[in-house]
């Protein structure tokens, strides 16, 4: 008579092979997940900052009349779930700066852009490189 099925040192070679993939796979999942949510700072920055510069050409300053960004909130947590929104603007070096900050999962990050269209990443997460950067970081290690 022959015995079927398998052995345990099969079962054993199997769920430490799934062990490993599993050990590897998670973290690089997790990479992905962070990165997947990092377009909601840029798009957001990128908007505003052409909202920023229509208003500059119709009003020939930054700010409006309550002495905060002309077309952008001065703060908006409405906007995103993973980032927070700032705008500063001084009128009389006729500069702005939009800042997006990371929350929750995305905690570290922290993006600007400016009048001139500069990018700058000026927070990272731990293993994620070491800020700043002269774009905005999608990547680890400070890809952009």
């Amino acid at each position: 008579m022959i015995a079927s099925g398998f052995t345990l040192i099969e079962v054993m070679i199997v769920v430490a092979i799934v062990a490993i993939l599993s050990a590897v796979a998670y973290p690089a999942y997790q990479d992905y997940i962070v990165r997947s949510k990092i377009p909601d700072a840029t798009s957001y920055l990128s908007t505003n900052q052409v909202k920023m510069e229509q208003w500059f050409q119709d009003q020939r300053k930054y700010k409006n009349a309550a002495g905060n960004c002309g077309a952008t909130p001065a703060s908006d947590t409405t906007s995103s779930k993973y980032f927070t929104f700032t705008c500063v603007a001084d009128d009389t070096t006729s500069t702005y700066t939009i800042t997006a900050t990371g929350s929750g999962q995305l905690n570290g990050f922290v993006f600007t852009v400016d009048q001139g269209g500069v990018r700058k990443t000026t927070g990272v997460p731990s293993g994620w490189g070491s800020a700043p950067y002269d774009c905005w970081v999608t990547k680890k290690g400070g890809v952009c």
